[in-house]
This record gives structure tokens, sequence and C-alpha cells, in this order.
């Protein structure tokens, strides 16, 4: 039986300025991605960097990366209309949440 580790993984979902669109990703370091989200390089043809998808309205939590990679392909799957609901039943208001991480 494996137990529970010491790591911290986050699934999370950004959006831009005007919530327009969603942009789900996996890190085991929230705020360090944010802040490289938040800082492109320059000429980035990241998606997150094209579409300025640097707000954080949702994340979640876990200790094993595998959970939290088998979650972030289950909410990439989801429709739009999923992912608003997962969002407002975590986020109701759909705050920016950058400066509470």
């Amino acid at each position: 039986m494996k137990t529970k580790g010491t790591h911290n993984y986050y699934v999370y979902i950004l959006t831009n300025k005007s919530k327009t669109v969603l942009y789900t990703g996996v890190t085991n370091n929230l705020s360090e991605r944010l802040y490289f989200h938040n800082n492109p390089l320059p000429f980035s043809k990241a998606f997150t960097a094209k579409y300025r998808c640097f707000y954080l309205i949702y994340y979640e939590h876990f200790f094993e990366i595998e959970d939290a990679i088998r979650r972030e392909k289950q909410i990439k799957g989801k429709s739009r209309s999923k992912k608003e609901l997962l969002i407002n039943t975590f986020n109701p208001d759909w705050n920016f949440l950058n400066d509470n991480i």
C-alpha cells in the first residue's frame, strides 16, 4: 500500500481579463507557475501568452502527481459549460485568486 506523499501538486484554471478563455494546467508550485504565466518570455507562442490567460480562477490540491495529471485530463475533456459549473462551485464570482496564492 502506498502512503500519502509530502508533495504538493495543483490542477488550476486560468482565464483572461474578460473571462472568455479558459486554460487548464498542472504544476507542483502554483505561485511560481503563476509568475511564469504572468511574465512570459518575449515572443512566446504559448497559449496563455497568446490569449493573455494570466488570472487564476480555480485550483485543486493533490499529494500525488498521478492523481493531479488524471484530474487535469478529466477537466480538459469537459465542455466549457461543465468547466464553468466547476468554477462557479469553487469561485462563484470568478474572482482573480492570484494574490491569494
